[in-house]
């Protein structure tokens, strides 16, 4: 087979269904938000001072992490700067082969 037809090996976990629904519930938040793809993008994957971490990553890890980015996202709309309160970080983990 021709090497197009070949698929790379996932390096983290697929999300699991709780995770997925975090993840779009941030994702829709923000687009109501924000309004246009590329600020939501912008928002989402850029680290966060105040989160302490990139949104899209707290809001999937836990509930209380999808809280504080919800929290964060009014702030992101109007420039604001608010020191949010960082919500607990879960590991990830990882496929080793």
């Amino acid at each position: 087979m021709s090497p197009p037809f070949f698929r790379k090996a996932r390096k983290v976990a697929p999300l699991t269904r709780e995770e997925s629904a975090r993840q779009g519930k941030a994702v829709r938040l923000a687009q109501a938000a924000l309004g246009s793809v590329e600020a939501v993008r912008a928002f989402l994957n850029t680290h966060n001072e105040s989160l302490g971490g990139r949104p899209i990553d707290i809001a999937v890890a836990s509930d209380a992490g999808l809280i504080a980015v919800e929290a964060a996202i009014p702030a992101a709309a109007t420039g604001s700067t608010q020191r949010i309160e960082r919500a607990p970080e879960a590991p990830r983990e990882e496929i080793r082969l």
